[in-house]
């Protein structure tokens, strides 16, 4: 990877040229204007995620044990960490009827624990698919969680319920000491191969968005030690799509990167960048699209969101530049028939018009509405 001062100068050069259309000279006046295009609209996105989130909770597919549904990564984590966040874009403070059956089912599984099956078992997954699915639940229960206490400003007895349920599952030796067994149905990004490493970042973030200084609780250090070791030992051999996961967690969790890792982490983001401004999913890992179309290398919403909001998180100067072209990117390409921003798989050829075709803009759209909102 490229790093330091002099290619960080070239590079933010070559940016303000990029989208500016001239050359920068190191005044405030080269940071890019925000684009013409500046109004996005939260009210399309809120019932888009809404209908969204409203048809996983009735779909036959995501029924689980003791009346509830599982928390996927795709639909209802980006909207479970999304949805709040349009509150203040909306003047609306009311919860709508799928946020708070989201936040029912995902409380009670927490609340019977003991009690509640694996969104996926052994007998019908095959063999490790009930660890792999109990330690990922676990992780997503505290990180949603967790996002909701920080509202509040306190850290309720759910919610460190569920931060202790995750710990209890933190694998202890071997190669991946430090992280989770992880769900892996060899679909990319979230139950693929390298998917481990995002869930422990995962619970980095909820760590470090946790309130009432819960990541200085004596009681966790050692898992908190553990699981910094493992991001910091591992993260050289992530895919560009973990790096930037974790440079978003490393805005609340010090130590997890370097400064020196912190620009190498976006000098890499900045060489992959469209000259529309926003970034392609395919392009941040080694995996390539299925189908094998254009699209491959078109800007999407998911990765364009990502991306734009760990820069945000993380702002500095020198990386101005990239993010404020990916602001403008998803201020330009929200869809004015439904509100979302599309992405599109990496694993299989989905008719976009289905609901199952729609799991990545879901995802897409959550992460846009988090960054344009942040």
């Amino acid at each position: 990877m490229k790093s330091g001062f002099a290619i960080c100068c070239v590079l933010s050069v070559a940016l303000s040229a990029k989208y500016l259309g001239g050359a920068a000279n190191g005044s405030d006046t080269n940071v890019p204007a925000q684009s013409s295009a500046s109004a996005w609209n939260p009210g399309a996105a809120a019932k888009y995620l809404d209908g969204r989130a409203a048809w996983w909770e009735s779909w036959s597919g995501s029924q689980r044990d003791h009346g509830t549904v599982c928390i996927s990564c795709h639909t209802m984590l980006p909207y479970a960490l999304a949805r709040p966040k349009l509150r203040t874009s909306l003047n609306d403070e009311s919860t709508p009827a799928p946020e708070r059956e989201m936040l029912q089912y995902l409380r009670k599984r927490v609340s019977l624990w003991s009690e509640v099956q694996p969104y996926y078992q052994d007998a019908s997954a095959g063999p490790g698919k009930s660890r792999e699915s109990r330690s990922t639940e676990s992780v997503l229960n505290a990180l949603i969680l967790s996002s909701y206490a920080a509202q509040s400003e306190h850290l309720d007895p759910l919610t460190q319920k569920a931060f202790d349920s995750a710990w209890a599952l933190q694998l202890q030796s071997g190669d991946h000491a430090g992280a989770w067994d992880w769900q892996v149905f060899h679909l990319s990004p979230w139950e693929g191969e390298e998917s481990q490493y995002q869930g422990a970042t995962f619970m980095a973030l909820a760590t470090g968005w946790a309130p009432d200084g819960y990541r200085k609780n004596p009681a966790i250090q050692s898992n908190f030690r553990s699981l910094r070791a493992y991001l910091k030992r591992e993260g050289p051999k992530q895919p560009l799509l973990n790096r930037v996961v974790v440079l978003w967690a490393s805005s609340r969790m010090p130590g997890l990167l370097s400064k020196a890792e912190q620009r190498q982490v976006v000098d890499s983001v900045f060489e992959r960048q469209h000259s529309d401004g926003g970034w392609s999913l395919s392009s941040l890992g080694t995996w390539a699209r299925s189908d094998n179309t254009a699209q491959e290398t078109e800007s999407d919403g998911y990765a364009t969101g990502l991306i734009t909001l760990a820069l945000e998180s993380t702002s500095s100067r020198h990386q101005s530049d990239a993010m404020v072209a990916g602001r403008n990117w998803l201020l330009q390409h929200q869809k004015k028939e439904d509100g979302s921003w599309r992405a599109y798989s990496l694993n299989k050829k989905r008719d976009l018009s289905t609901d199952i075709g729609h799991f990545m803009t879901d995802a897409a759209t959550g992460y846009a509405v988090m960054a344009l909102a942040q």
